[in-house]
C-alpha cells in the first residue's frame, strides 16, 4: 500500500503544481529565517561564551605578610573548591612583568609589593561563571586568613546572563512565528487540494475507504514540499553564511555544528509539511458529505 500512497501524493503535487510550489517556497523562506535565527544565535553562543568566560574570572589579592606556605595552601585551597576550572599563583615579580608588558616601560615606577601583591587568579567553569555563584565564592574566599581582597567584574558578569536570556527570548518568539506561518500555510494548500478533488474523496468514502486511508496521500504530498522546502532553505542559508563569514574574516563554525544546523533544517521542514497536511486533511476529510 505505501507505493500507493506515494505516487498518490507525488501526483497530487503535480496536479496543483501552483499552489504546491507556493507552500513550497513560503516553508523554504521561513527555514532560511529559522536557519539564520540559528546561525544568530550560535555566534550569539560563542561572543556570550568568550565574555562569560572573560567575566568568569576573579583574583584573590594576598596580604604583604603571608608567608609562602600561607600562599600554598591558599592556592592548594582554592583549587580543590567546587566550579573552579584554573587556580594559577601570580607572584609580585610575575604581576609586575604583566604589568610591564601592558603599560610599558613607565610602569616600573608602579612595581612596588604594595601595588603589585600576590594574587591567585581564578577561572570558574561555565554552570559557576553567573553573578549569584561568583559572589557567593568570592566572599567565602575573602573571609580567609591571609586573604586582603577579592575582585571580580559582577557588572560584565550580569549583563552577559541579561544579553544571553533576551537574545533565546527573542529567537524563540520569532521562530515560534515563523514557524507557525509555514504550518498555516501548508494546511492552506492542503485544503485547496482536497477541495478540489472532493468528488473523487466523496466516491472514495463511499466505496468504504476510511479517512486514514484518503488522508495518508495529502501527507506524502505535505511532507515532500517540506523536505524541498528544507532543502532548499539549508543550501541557501550554508552559501549566505560561507559568503558573509568569509567577507568577515571570520571562522565558520565546526562542521558537526554546521551539520546538525542543516540536517535539522530538512527534518524541521518535513515535519511542518507533515503537521500542516495532517491537520487539513484530518479536518477535511471529515467534513465531506457523502449525499
Amino acid at each position: 500500500m505505501l507505493p500507493y500512497f506515494v505516487r498518490e501524493g507525488l501526483a497530487n503535487l503535480r496536479r496543483t503544481k501552483f499552489a504546491a510550489f507556493a507552500s513550497t517556497s513560503t516553508i523554504t523562506v521561513a527555514l532560511v529565517l529559522v536557519g539564520a535565527f540559528g546561525v544568530v544565535g550560535y555566534e550569539a553562543k560563542v561572543v556570550s561564551g568568550a565574555l562569560r568566560e572573560q567575566a568568569g574570572e576573579m583574583e584573590a589579592f594576598i596580604d604583604q605578610d603571608a608567608g609562602e606556605q600561607t600562599k600554598e595552601a591558599l592556592h592548594s585551597r582554592i583549587q580543590t573548591m567546587p566550579g573552579v576550572a584554573r587556580a594559577e599563583f601570580i607572584s609580585h615579580e610575575e604581576a609586575a612583568k604583566i604589568f610591564r608588558r601592558e603599560f610599558g616601560e613607565e610602569a616600573a615606577a608602579f612595581e612596588d609589593p604594595t601595588f603589585l601583591p600576590a594574587s591567585i587568579r581564578v577561572e570558574m567553569t561555565p554552570p559557576y561563571a553567573r553573578p549569584d555563584s561568583m559572589t557567593r565564592i568570592a566572599a567565602l574566599i575573602e573571609g580567609w586568613k591571609g586573604v586582603d581582597d577579592v575582585v571580580l567584574n559582577r557588572d560584565l558578569l550580569t549583563q552577559v546572563a541579561q544579553n544571553r536570556r533576551l537574545i533565546n527570548t527573542v529567537g524563540l518568539v520569532l521562530g515560534g512565528v515563523v514557524v507557525l506561518a509555514a504550518v498555516i500555510l501548508v494546511a492552506n494548500t492542503i485544503r485547496l487540494t482536497i477541495y478540489a478533488r472532493r468528488l473523487l474523496i466523496r466516491t472514495m468514502k463511499l466505496v468504504g475507504a476510511t479517512d486514514r486511508f484518503v488522508r495518508r496521500p495529502f501527507l506524502v504530498e505535505g511532507t515532500v514540499q517540506g523536505l524541498v522546502g528544507g532543502l532548499a532553505a539549508s543550501g541557501i542559508v550554508w552559501t549566505l553564511y560561507r559568503v558573509l563569514f568569509r567577507q568577515l574574516g571570520q571562522a565558520p563554525m565546526p562542521v558537526s555544528v554546521e551539520g546538525t544546523l542543516l540536517g535539522g533544517l530538512v527534518g524541521l521542514g518535513g515535519l511542518l509539511g507533515w503537521i500542516g497536511a495532517y491537520f487539513a486533511a484530518r479536518r477535511f476529510i471529515q467534513n465531506v458529505e457523502l449525499h
